[in-house]
């Protein structure tokens, strides 16, 4: 047989699919190709009825799942539907224009230099807060500009080492470059009249002043509290005469202090035993001045 010439016929294929098997294909394809396009999650004419079938309400069409519904979106009937859908919708709502976009003009300013500043360390009489006053001169800012000014961690910039003890005080105002102070890290006391600032548009003066919290007194004794029943021994008095009275040694016996044995062979061993002890000596009193002792 001649398959050269047969119309849609190949050497070697299967032959020619059906129209029905033609179809199928198609709508695979479709399915396919809207599952990577379409979230049918998002589709508002998608929905499901109480029998477990799909329908589309803007066709009012029935489908079985959801490789059908999907191959039907992307149909012909279904996208005519939706391009009368939005000439309708254009149509009965009316034209409405764009809002403008609000332009910001960034406002561009050669830079002057620094401003001129003092620095004033002062201490409270009443509290003993310290404080200090900062006075920043910009005789030259530009019209319609006031100094603005915010503390800075010491880990926000990048001039030096970031150091936890220190934070930096920044003043701003235009053409002037932005000037930095570094004060300590300690907390500042915003409460009424302990942290103020005022610009003196007539003299171009800013002023700012803060102050510190007062921090907690350490207390010097670094020993236990004693408690409040025990009495404390009385302090030593020096001069001649005057020792300190030491508990630690211990008390004499009640019999005086004991005579050691005399060693073998000396005179008088043979009259005091070993296992004795002399008995203490009576003390005389010392003579009054002038007498001399006698022996009786």
């Amino acid at each position: 047989m001649d398959f050269q010439h047969r119309a849609g016929g190949k050497t070697g294929s299967g032959g020619v699919a059906s129209a029905s098997e033609s179809n199928r294909d198609r709508r695979e394809r479709l399915r396919q190709l809207a599952l990577e396009t379409i979230d049918i999650n998002k589709d508002p004419y998608f929905m499901k009825n109480h029998l477990g079938s799909y329908e589309c309400k803007l066709c009012l069409t029935l489908h079985n799942n959801e490789g059908s519904y999907l191959a039907h979106t992307q149909g012909k009937k279904h996208q005519t539907n939706l391009a009368r859908r939005a000439a309708k919708e254009a149509k009965e709502s009316p034209a409405q224009p764009a809002p403008a976009k609000v332009k910001v003009e960034v406002k561009k300013f050669v830079k002057i230099g620094r401003p001129g500043y003092k620095v004033t360390k002062q201490r409270d009489p009443e509290t003993g807060q310290q404080s200090l006053l900062f006075q920043i001169d910009y005789p030259e800012i530009a019209e319609g500009i006031g100094p603005r000014h915010r503390f800075m961690s010491a880990y926000e910039q990048r001039i030096e080492p970031p150091d936890r003890r220190w934070q930096y005080l920044l003043f701003a105002a235009e053409p002037y470059e932005t000037i930095a102070f570094k004060v300590p890290s300690r907390e500042i006391d915003k409460a009424e009249n302990r942290f103020w600032t005022h610009w003196n548009k007539e003299t171009k003066q800013f002023f700012l002043q803060f102050h510190f919290k007062m921090e907690k007194a350490i207390s010097q004794s670094t020993g236990p509290v004693p408690p409040p029943n025990v009495k404390h021994p009385l302090p030593h008095l020096g001069g001649p005469g005057l020792h300190p009275q030491n508990d630690s040694l211990p008390p004499p016996p009640p019999g005086g202090m004991p005579v050691h044995p005399l060693p073998p062979g000396a005179p008088g061993t043979h009259q005091i035993p070993h296992q004795m002890h002399m008995p203490p000596m009576p003390m005389r009193p010392p003579p009054p001045d002038g007498l001399s002792m006698s022996n009786n």
